[in-house]
């Protein structure tokens, strides 16, 4: 089974807010220079997408409405639907902050067929939390989220075993979640627009095109998925820890940038050691004003997950890059992970700044992020990014910035 709450976000808004109700609204970024994360169905009627400026969506619809996104409405809203979801069955997979996928194969001697389950989790969100929700059911992952989609808003669709070739023949491979618009142009190139003749295709073609995903692909033009519905507590170990923030106003470099770097840097710290993670590569991600984007790395002797030892890091991979415009956008993020790496410092001052760290984190933690931090961030950017499809409920995943 999966599950779609309809434009989540703007839907949230709408709820919390009784005046916005019935009206055209989108939500937007804190900042100045944002885009439109999502819209209510009121503004989708005038053509009010994702990823359009405020000028543009307000030419389509003069009357529309915007609201700065409220990141943690969202995120508990999501985790309270993810206790709703664990009443029916302990199979719940956080798919994004507003998607889940739900394995109900063993709840349904308890809760009868599964259009009973999907109606009772139905009136449960919409009596609960006043939110509408399209939910899809079928024999896996890929075709229960493909009959989610097939409905919206509201809607609820179920694909039998049965009707899979049937339903698969005609339909847009980009209706297949995993295929996005480049892969589906490179696909119609070699005469591939149908699932079915995707299914059909030689898979030795496929594979010589598209190397391991093409056994992938020609599976998925079949219907069939075999992957499983992971609960949180199974899911995988982070690869990688980052942030990244579009800059209030254009940098060319010098303090500005500095600081920048290391409020980011004390932010990946801070969720690497919440998860007990240390890490040795750190990437350093700018995009300049005309929105080109580069990423460089360095690898360094010791696993780190001090925010300070990152940004240290960071500030000799920007030494090395001869900028060639202003930078808009700055991310850092650190890979190369392990998990509960010991290693007793020798010297005082190292001890020290551990003790310092973990006491900073105690105070953090019970007051919220950057309570206590360096003096230089004291008057840090007032950063609110967007949530990010790796958002989970729990663990390093759930990122509270």
């Amino acid at each position: 089974m999966h599950v779609d709450m309809n434009a989540f976000f703007a839907s949230v808004e709408q709820q919390s807010k009784p005046s916005l109700r019935d009206k055209p609204v989108a939500v937007i970024g804190a900042q100045q220079r944002t885009v439109i994360t999502t819209s209510s169905y009121e503004a989708r009627a005038y053509g009010v997408k994702v990823g359009m400026t405020v000028p543009e969506a307000k030419k389509l619809c003069p009357d529309i409405i915007f609201v700065a996104g409220n990141n943690k409405k969202y995120t508990d809203t999501c985790t309270r639907l993810v206790r709703l979801y664990g009443d029916y069955t302990p199979l719940v997979e956080v798919y994004s902050v507003d998607e889940a996928f739900l394995d109900i194969t063993g709840s349904l001697c308890l809760f009868g067929k599964p259009e009973d389950i999907a109606m009772r989790i139905k009136r449960k969100i919409l009596r609960g939390f006043g939110l509408t929700c399209s939910i899809g059911v079928g024999p896996n992952k890929l075709l229960a989220k493909l009959a989610g989609n097939m409905q919206k808003p509201d809607g609820f669709t179920t694909i039998h075993p049965g009707a899979v070739s049937e339903i698969l023949e005609k339909m847009p491979v980009g209706e297949l979640c995993g295929i996005g618009s480049r892969l589906e142009i490179r696909l119609e190139a070699m005469g591939i627009k149908t699932c079915g003749e995707l299914g059909r295709f030689p898979v030795k073609e496929l594979v010589n095109k598209f190397g391991v995903i093409g056994n992938k692909l020609h599976q998925m033009g079949l219907g069939i998925d075999e992957s499983p519905v992971v609960p949180i507590e199974d899911t995988p170990d982070a690869k990688s820890v980052g942030h990244s923030m579009t800059l209030e106003r254009n940098v060319s470099g010098g303090e500005e940038m500095e600081r920048y770097l290391l409020q980011l840097s004390e932010m990946v710290g801070r969720r690497l050691r919440r998860g007990h993670y240390f890490g040795r590569t750190v990437a350093l991600t700018l995009r300049y004003s005309n929105f080109q984007t580069f990423t460089k790395r360095c690898t360094v002797k010791e696993y780190i997950n001090d925010g300070f030892d990152i940004y240290l890091v960071a500030l000799d991979i920007v030494k090395m890059i001869r900028l060639k415009y202003t930078v808009r956008l700055l991310g850092v993020s650190v890979s190369n992970l392990v998990t509960n790496y010991r290693q007793i410092p020798l010297f005082k001052k190292d001890r020290d700044r551990i003790s310092v760290l973990q006491a900073m984190d105690k105070i953090n933690d019970r007051y919220g992020e950057f309570s206590i931090t360096q003096a230089r961030l004291l008057d840090r950017y007032s950063h609110k990014g967007v949530i990010a499809p790796a958002w989970r409920p729990t663990g390093i995943r759930n990122v509270n910035y």
